[in-house]
């Protein structure tokens, strides 16, 4: 088989990878100038700078620990970011340190009350319709102004009254003392950076890499080739919009080089009050526990802005005329392009962690290789 992979992102990396090492052709284009997607990361001072936003790798499956592994060594860095409230710090995920802070509350039941009671100044409807119901129901109104409304609001560029409740259903309460954003067992963060981890997969001689290469510039010609594509852009752009633009959220990001070992004492700090326009500053050198050039480092702004056509897309809008759109484009390509696999964020119109992509990958390499053979 020869196999067109369109994006070196994780997905189509893990899906080239795994095709050549079955001893098949694979040719992948990328339209930036570097591989990697949104994974990719560049020495700076010494300091691997995340381009496209804080990336930590976490995962509760063992199997894909064990995966990644195989191109990288990982650290033990513990995902573990701050919030900064008009000058106010406070620890997340909501623990009992955001607790102590924010009424000086000593245990959990005490902070267990703290809640409840606040919650009865609301009338609170049994199933939430929005963000902000979901948000005072499960954390009350004081967490809820502080430490969700205004990064919320500037993430999605909406009202968090116009917001579906499920973005937050999954916002993490912890009734200990313990700043550990995630509760997977295995985290990390790549010693060196995760643009190795691409270099390793697509290093094989079955692989040919094209930077600089936009699928559209040669579409027609591509679809009526012998090659079998794995497409891991936006599948509504594959099919020219005609349904409808599905929805997105971009970023914009703002580098600076400064003259200091240690900026603001922590890998991410959030800046939850609606008036500071970006969302948070990464300092790239805590992801490394300070590795890099003596007297110098690296921060990265976050400002997300709403998505045009041209602009990278980062977060699928997943509402409800988006999850029936992207359904009818799902209809579209099995119609009229079976010899074509959507893949990625994008493909498949869903967020996905670092290991849920390499997850989605691996189960199409199932499927793909299996119905070969």
């Amino acid at each position: 088989m020869r196999y067109l992979v369109v994006g070196s992102g994780l997905f189509g990396s893990v899906f080239a990878h795994e095709a050549a090492k079955r001893n098949h052709e694979v040719k992948v284009i990328e339209k930036s100038n570097h591989i990697g997607g949104n994974v990719y990361t560049k020495e700076i001072e010494g300091i691997q700078v995340h381009q496209y936003g804080a990336h930590i790798f976490h995962t509760k499956m063992e199997n894909i620990w064990e995966y990644v592994q195989q191109f990288a060594e990982f650290n033990n860095y513990i995902n573990s970011p701050v919030a900064n409230y008009n000058g106010e710090i406070y620890n997340l995920p909501f623990n009992m340190n955001t607790f102590n802070k924010l009424w000086g509350v000593i245990t959990p039941a005490e902070a267990r009350e703290k809640i409840e009671s606040q919650k009865h100044d609301y009338v609170l409807e049994k199933n939430p319709k929005n963000l902000e119901e979901q948000a005072i129901s499960l954390i009350g109104p004081d967490v809820y102004e502080k430490l969700v409304k205004g990064y919320t609001e500037k993430q999605w560029g909406q009202s968090a009254t116009e917001l579906p409740a499920f973005i937050i259903r999954r916002l993490p309460v912890r009734f200990t003392y313990d700043n550990n954003y995630f509760d997977d067992p295995y985290q990390g963060i790549p010693v060196g950076g995760y643009t190795q981890i691409i270099e390793k997969m697509l290093s094989h001689d079955k692989i040919d890499v094209e930077l600089n290469s936009n699928f559209f510039d040669k579409r027609s010609e591509y679809l009526n080739s012998d090659y079998k594509i794995i497409f891991t852009g936006m599948i509504d752009q594959f099919f020219d919009y005609r349904l409808g633009d599905l929805e997105y959220r971009s970023l914009r990001f703002e580098n600076e080089v400064i003259d200091t070992d240690n900026y603001q004492g922590n890998a991410v700090v959030n800046y939850t009050d609606a008036e500071t326009p970006y969302t948070r500053i990464i300092e790239h050198k805590h992801f490394e526990f300070g590795k890099g050039q003596k007297g110098k480092n690296v921060i990265t702004r976050e400002y997300p802005k709403k998505w045009n056509r041209g602009d990278d897309p980062y977060y699928p809008i997943n509402n409800e005329r988006n999850k029936k759109l992207y359904s009818s484009y799902v209809k579209l390509a099995r119609e009229e392009s079976p010899n074509v696999i959507f893949g990625g964020r994008l493909g498949q119109y869903r967020y996905y962690n670092m290991d849920q992509t390499i997850m989605a990958a691996l189960q199409v390499v199932k499927r793909e290789f299996e119905t070969i053979n």
